[in-house]
């Protein structure tokens, strides 16, 4: 019987399921969780404006969304004071990333990254064969110096940083990436993703003109915007750069539901500031319940807060599988010394209250399972 013939490269990739998403860990469990905390979704939803504008657009739902997202890549462009031809919109910062990788990364090429950083970026990467070297973070944020000085010994064609990071939500101010910036190697490109920029403190956002050729930022609605399912995302970068992406993006990609969304939360502005007062106040209620068991809430500059375990990483996933059984859905980063904490997210008052129900006994049992 014959089937697909696999190129080389794919053939030599592991089966992997990268992450298993709490749907499919709720249909195992036969039962839903009691909190969603796990996903760094906005668990306090999208603008009313948001919602209302998707469900006009649903009766039109029939059509392709505009392939050019022309709409939404202006009011971006005046956000950002730039020119739309220096926007690409497309299906989250996942599929942005995808498409990047795609446009500069061939079969042993070098790329630039921080172990235990956001880690669909490397799947992408070890997708068209790209070489991943890595360095370590440095006091729980990733280290810009560390990543400079590696990319000028091996000569990558991307070097990515997440400001604020992911998975410990810690940040660099804007002036520290503008140094960076100015220090990447020639033909190398930083990549900027700023996905949770929008929830952090003032200043961690960088100055970077939109036509600098070194650097391109990746902004998302899933996180501030509370619109993780509509899966829009945008690049800002040099025009030509932006061009290319036309290349080879599904320019059907996005739907009109989803740029009708986005659009009008854009322009809601009211919404945005209360998002943000929303996320801050449940950052704070983490790290009352953190600190109530014992444990320390690092500094958090997202709408996700790591909680330090006090111990290693074996204890950490001990307690986040306690958490889960109790139906409490969390996640934790995957490299140590960073395992040491479970990564939880901001979310309405019932999950955190939830949360911090669960929390003690985690802690009981999992200390009892490991001594």
């Amino acid at each position: 019987m014959t089937g697909p013939r696999y190129t080389p490269l794919i053939d030599s990739l592991p089966s992997t399921v990268p992450f298993v998403g709490p749907e499919t860990q709720e249909r195992r469990m036969g039962h839903p969780f009691a909190a969603r905390l796990g996903a760094n979704e906005n668990g306090f939803g999208p603008s009313p404006r948001a919602i209302a504008a998707m469900a006009a657009a649903a009766g039109e739902v029939w059509k392709y969304g505009d392939p050019e997202n022309h709409d939404l890549r202006k009011a971006l462009a005046e956000k950002h004071d730039c020119d739309p031809a220096n926007i690409v919109v497309g299906e989250g910062i996942d599929g942005l990333l995808g498409y990047l990788v795609r446009l500069v990364i061939a079969p042993g090429d070098r790329v630039v990254t921080s172990e235990g950083a956001y880690p669909t970026f490397n799947f992408h990467v070890a997708g068209y064969g790209g070489e991943l070297h890595k360095v370590p973070y440095k006091g729980d944020h990733e280290d810009p110096d560390a990543l400079i000085s590696l990319a000028k010994q091996v000569g990558p064609k991307l070097i990515y940083i997440a400001n604020p990071d992911n998975p410990m939500a810690s940040a660099h101010p804007g002036e520290t990436i503008l140094r960076m910036v100015e220090q990447v190697p020639e033909g190398a490109l930083l990549v900027l993703d700023e996905a949770y920029v929008d929830l952090a403190p003032e200043g961690t956002a960088p100055a970077i003109p939109a036509d600098d050729p070194r650097v391109i930022r990746f902004r998302t609605f899933s996180k501030a915007h509370g619109m993780a399912g509509a899966r829009v995302g945008y690049a800002i970068g040099a025009k030509p750069l932006i061009a290319a992406f036309d290349k080879i993006r599904n320019h059907f990609g996005m739907s009109r539901i989803s740029q009708a969304g986005a659009l009008a939360s854009l322009q809601d502005k009211t919404w945005q500031a209360y998002m943000r007062r929303l996320i801050a106040a449940s950052r704070d209620r983490i790290g009352e319940i953190a600190a109530g068991n014992g444990l320390v809430a690092l500094p958090s500059a997202t709408n996700f807060v790591a909680i330090d375990c006090g111990r290693d990483g074996t204890f950490a996933r001990a307690v986040l599988e306690e958490l889960t059984g109790a139906g409490i859905f969390v996640r934790m980063p995957g490299v140590a010394p960073q395992d040491r904490c479970i990564r939880v997210s901001c979310g309405p008052e019932p999950e955190m209250e939830a949360f911090a129900a669960a929390l003690p006994g985690a802690l009981d049992r999992a200390r009892a399972r490991l001594g």
